[in-house]
């Protein structure tokens, strides 16, 4: 869905610009910029800065914790919530136990979510009207 290097908008996404490899398990809140790969496990939330951030979850990489960003692919375990500003990419093998928020959601066969699923339109935009007319007095 995203293999072409491009979102739905014909944007590019992010490059992968960390790694963590499986076997490798970090306890404690990660932040990140531009493309996280996660092939191992990480026991804290997860948090993306800045809107062309994509997370990738493989089948062999785990979370327990909220995961907030704005591009997500999961493909594997995720004990918490997700917030996908943008789009979310569930894959088969994804397991989700939490809620998850989405504005673009794409969800294959396979994949799992035990919780809520809740999507986050575009904020309600109220358009200018004509002026009041003044009553006469």
């Amino acid at each position: 869905m995203w293999g072409n290097g491009k979102n739905g908008n014909g944007k590019p996404v992010a490059a992968i610009t960390t790694l963590i490899a499986e076997g490798t398990m970090i306890r404690g809140d990660v932040k990140f910029s531009g493309g996280l790969h996660l092939d191992g496990t990480i026991e804290g939330s997860i948090t993306a800065e800045g809107s062309e951030a994509v997370l990738t979850l493989s089948n062999k990489g785990r979370v327990q914790g909220k995961v907030s960003a704005s591009n997500a692919v999961i493909n594997g375990q995720v004990l918490g919530d997700i917030v996908a500003v943008e789009r979310l990419e569930l894959a088969g093998e994804a397991r989700v136990e939490g809620n998850v928020y989405y504005r673009v959601l794409a969800m294959a066969a396979g994949a799992q979510v035990n919780g809520k699923m809740i999507y986050q339109g575009e904020p309600v935009r109220q358009l200018a009207g004509p002026e009041p007319i003044p009553a006469e007095a």
